[in-house]
């Protein structure tokens, strides 16, 4: 494609997964005379204790109108496509999506068809409780014939309390990356051939190095996916 590329608005959530987000846009664009030509990049968030305090009250329409200020502002200055590198509130954007003043790229279409590219037929799914008890990825995992598997209770819960006591503070313990691989260890046992690194801030702590089963990396994945729109793919 002929022309500069479009801009791109990255709606955050949590400090971690909207940084690796946009460290992956601009690292991985074309290189020009020795230098990354990534496209521009937009990033507006609200305090994620906002975003918690509607989490917690169940208040999803209201998660939803903070996606969608975001959204605002971004298109503001300038941004042609959105993206939320947070998989959880995902559950909000059919609430605002007819509202926006510009497309989204949805994170588990992006994981579904990477999961399909590469053949892979059962899922395991890996996040915050709300998001593995969603329905966020059943629908786009479905659609193109791929099963998936929960955490069981007990580790949705050691998950949640991983993710939100630890990773979005940026903290990396050994003891949690061991109840990581256990879990996903348990999936592979029961038939799981991939697995969905579904909260954007576990490939601070697994990859395809440290996963019993090969990982979906969401958030490198959403990016990468906007590169490919923003150049016009």
């Amino acid at each position: 494609m002929s022309g500069a590329p479009r801009p791109i608005g990255i709606v955050a959530c949590s400090a971690e997964g909207a940084a690796l987000c946009y460290r992956t846009i601009c690292l991985e664009g074309p290189v020009r005379d020795g230098a990354v030509a990534h496209p521009e990049v937009a990033l507006h968030g609200f305090s994620l204790a906002a975003y918690m305090d509607r989490i917690h009250a169940g208040d999803w329409a209201g998660v939803g109108e903070l996606m969608l200020a975001s959204a605002h502002r971004l298109v503001g200055v300038g941004a042609e496509v959105l993206v939320c590198p947070d998989n959880t509130i995902h559950q909000a954007l059919p609430l605002i999506e007819g509202r926006s003043p510009r497309p989204w790229l949805h994170i588990a279409e992006v994981v579904a068809e990477a999961a399909a590219a590469r053949g892979f037929r059962r899922l395991g799914l890996t996040g915050t409780r709300w998001l593995v008890e969603s329905e966020v990825y059943p629908g786009k995992l479905a659609a193109r014939g791929i099963a998936w598997m929960r955490p069981a209770p007990d580790e949705r819960e050691a998950i949640n309390r991983i993710i939100m006591e630890e990773l979005v503070r940026g903290e990396v313990r050994p003891e949690s990356t061991a109840c990581f691989q256990a879990v996903i260890g348990r999936m592979k046992a029961e038939g799981c051939d991939a697995v969905v690194l579904g909260c954007t801030e576990i490939p601070l702590m697994i990859d395809d190095a440290s996963s019993p089963l090969p990982t979906l990396d969401s958030t490198r994945l959403l990016a990468r996916a906007a590169l490919r729109w923003s150049a016009g793919g």
